[in-house]
């Protein structure tokens, strides 16, 4: 579980045993005792099998896939997966490869809601490269209209393994993939996702690596920022 599950689940405890010493009453004690489950549960962080097949880009995160479409950039054109997180969703989010973190990028901004296109430009978000030895792939946390707080644990410089917890986002949010466009899609829309174990791409075979370095040399550093 993320540790914010225990800080928000014992406080409501707390709260729940004032208003029982204050009031002995059950309907008010059984509000913050709800409370304190739901965030114990929202916060929950299961262990996932992560796929050891090379060339595989898996998903940053749970949820539902809504977009698959291709988006030009300064380096060429990017496919780019966007995939919604409802508030019933797992909000622990993965390395989709294995790789040096060479790019962070934060942005504060509106808290649209998470479905909303526009919600990849303008509300708050944090854009991250990953440096791996076929390709660089982006990913992007962009918080929706509940979620108030974007979380990253790495830095630049960092080594982070495939499937490897790198943060999270509270509450209802979007995580954006953008991968070079010679990879294998392996979803299609509407398709729901599991962080770290479910395949979103595979990347070309060795013949098409030089293909593969060129497009991917220069992965798109202005993409939502």
């Amino acid at each position: 579980m993320v540790r914010d599950g225990y800080f928000y689940g014992l406080g409501f405890g707390v709260v729940a045993v004032l208003l029982w010493v204050g009031t002995h009453s059950l309907l008010l004690l059984c509000i913050p005792l709800l409370l304190a489950a739901f965030f114990l549960w929202f916060f929950r962080d299961p262990e996932r099998p992560i796929p050891e097949e090379p060339g595989l880009i898996v998903s940053p995160a749970d949820g539902k896939v809504t977009a698959i479409e291709t988006i030009t950039t300064p380096s060429g054109s990017q496919r780019r997966i966007s995939i919604f997180l409802s508030v019933f969703n797992v909000h622990v989010n993965r390395s989709p490869i294995a790789g040096n973190i060479q790019f962070v990028d934060y942005k504060k901004g509106k808290y649209l809601n998470a479905m909303n296109p526009a919600s990849a430009t303008e509300n708050e978000r944090n854009y991250v490269e990953v440096a791996g030895e076929l390709c660089t792939v982006g990913f992007c946390q962009i918080a929706g209209l509940l979620a108030r707080r974007i979380v990253f644990q790495k830095k630049v410089g960092d080594w982070v393994h495939r499937g490897e917890r790198v943060g999270l986002i509270k509450f209802g949010s979007r995580v954006d993939v953008v991968f070079p466009i010679a990879c294998e899609l392996q979803v299609k829309m509407g398709e729901h996702v599991r962080g770290g174990a479910s395949v979103l791409a595979i990347m070309p075979s060795s013949d098409a690596e030089e293909l593969l370095a060129a497009v991917s040399s220069a992965m798109p550093s202005e993409f939502l920022r």
